[in-house]
């Protein structure tokens, strides 16, 4: 039996990378910024080596970490859940994916009305909270779609399940998927479903992304390749890769859930690779810039570590990592370009390891031979 366990913490930046100012990011630290709230404690990364790693300023240090330990520097060009977690699975992005500042063009808009057959309200960069409460009277009232983006490469859409059920919603960002190709691929098209009325609105847990497939083939590709192994994907794992390479998926509403989930699978016998995301430390903290609340969601992961940990088997690995940062401090709302930590452990792994900087996000693992193997070097 050999499992490993690769759980990213998402947006868990633990300082500015050497090219951040390029991002207009220079100066943001995640991990800092969570500690200064006051609210952050948390004593089993700290076990294995979290404030050991090289960069790392604020937390006290671990005589005796019982990990590996390292902080990871992505190469590829960008900063968002996509590139880094295609990178992290061996896949860099050579150009960034395209972003729209001052919304899409209207040739888009026009052509998605058509397909769609429904009009089209806001095509502006907008809070996902925002964008329903300006624009979903009107929506909820006619069926029309609220068509919006941020600083990342997505086209969100929006429409109250009352009058677009999400089935509908689903088959409309389908058409997105298939418009928004070649210059205009961005990495995500995002069903966005809401419920409520006027002054209430409120998000629904019937969120889908539907992902631009991967150019080249990654380390899910790779695993479910090979005879005997599996490839599980908990959380938007099964979105970001347009479902390559997964052999089962488990959806997830929250971090909670997300846990829970991974917490099961340690029980679960398979040979081959779990692949966890936690939304909500981006989601829900990162983006709209609450330290506190970023602090807290760490805290509880950290609780549930050591029943992970313990679940572990003889032949088993943990992986935590990130996909980008996501400073709640920085100004705008935007993802920051930062160093990702990587702590391992397992049963058999050799402790207290300073495994320094690893050059990319891909150097996380890879396979060699038949069975599966996490490479660190």
């Amino acid at each position: 039996m050999k499992r490993v366990f690769l759980i990213v913490l998402d947006s868990f930046g633990i300082g500015e990378a050497p090219d951040a100012a390029e991002y207009g990011d220079q100066g943001s630290n995640t991990l800092a910024a969570c500690f200064r709230s006051g609210f952050l404690k948390l004593p089993n990364l700290k076990k294995l080596g979290l404030f050991n790693v090289d960069g790392v300023t604020c937390g006290p240090k671990e005589s005796a970490p019982m990990g590996a330990f390292g902080r990871c520097r992505e190469v590829s060009i960008g900063k968002d859940t996509t590139t880094g977690h295609w990178e992290i699975a061996g896949l860099v992005s050579q150009r960034a994916m395209p972003t729209y500042p001052h919304g899409f063009p209207e040739e888009i808009i026009r052509e998605y009305e058509r397909l769609t057959g429904r009009k089209v309200l806001c095509n502006r960069p907008y809070s996902g909270t925002d964008v329903i409460r300006d624009y979903g009277e009107e929506a909820q009232k006619n069926g029309d779609l609220i068509v919006y983006t941020s600083a990342d490469s997505v086209f969100q859409v929006a429409a109250h399940e009352e009058t677009v059920p999400v089935e509908e919603l689903y088959r409309c960002c389908r058409l997105a998927r298939k418009l928004m190709t070649g210059e205009h691929g961005v990495g995500r098209i995002i069903a966005r479903p809401f419920v409520g009325e006027p002054g209430s609105y409120v998000r629904t847990s019937n969120r889908h992304d539907f992902s631009l497939d991967p150019p080249g083939d990654t380390l899910l590709d790779r695993i479910s390749a090979q005879p005997g192994l599996s490839m599980l994907s908990v959380g938007k794992i099964v979105d970001i890769f347009a479902g390559r390479g997964v052999t089962e998926a488990y959806r997830t509403e929250n971090n909670a859930e997300g846990i829970e989930r991974a917490v099961e699978l340690t029980r679960k016998d398979f040979n081959g690779l779990c692949f966890v995301n936690l939304v909500d430390f981006d989601m829900l903290y990162g983006h709209r810039r609450n330290p506190e609340g970023y602090a807290r969601a760490l805290e509880e992961f950290d609780a549930r570590l050591p029943e992970i940990q313990s679940l572990l088997r003889p032949d088993d690995i943990l992986i935590l990592t990130a996909d980008h940062g996501c400073d709640p401090t920085f100004h705008g709302t935007d993802h920051t370009r930062e160093y990702t930590p990587l702590l391992v452990c397992g049963p058999k792994l050799k402790q207290g390891v300073d495994l320094g900087i690893r050059s990319t996000f891909y150097r996380i693992a890879t396979i060699a031979g038949q069975g599966l193997l996490i490479m660190l070097a």
